[in-house]
């Protein structure tokens, strides 16, 4: 989970709130680690201690470049956003290095409104920030989404 805060320029830390669960952007702490979250929650509720999965310390765990995640929503900005439902009719996910998709929509999916407007996530990861907004915008040009209206 994650204990939220707010800082002001005093350095005064302010309790917002605590999520008892993996957050959604969890893949860009994933990106940025090395380190798979959900298989080592997984492994630490199965008995495995820190030590076991190669964490002694807060010193083993190592940032290594920038990582930047976007949520295409089934959401129509033309309707203030409200969610779009409907079959997917063409579906291109980007690939190649440092684009990371999750989501498993392909053509022929429908989507109900019984769900999260949530159809993928894409987290991008670069050596800096420069590179990894690139790679970014790159992943967002070769989206390729028919059937359902998309932020």
């Amino acid at each position: 989970g994650t204990v939220e805060f707010l800082v002001d320029e005093q350095d005064n830390h302010y309790f917002i709130e605590v999520n008892p669960r993996i957050q959604v952007e969890h893949t860009v702490t994933e990106e940025v680690t090395g380190i798979d979250l959900v298989q080592a929650q997984l492994r630490v509720a199965a008995g495995a201690s820190l030590p076991e999965l190669g964490i002694n310390s807060q010193l083993d765990i190592k940032p290594r470049g920038v990582a930047i995640q976007c949520r295409i929503t089934t959401e129509d900005p033309a309707l203030n956003f409200q969610p779009d439902t409907g079959k997917l009719e063409v579906y291109r996910a980007p690939g190649g290095m440092g684009v990371r998709i999750d989501g498993a929509m392909d053509v022929g999916s429908v989507i109900s409104p019984y769900y999260d407007s949530l159809l993928v996530k894409l987290t991008c990861h670069a050596s800096d920030f420069k590179s990894a907004t690139r790679t970014l915008y790159r992943g967002l040009t070769e989206f390729r989404v028919r059937g359902v209206k998309t932020n």
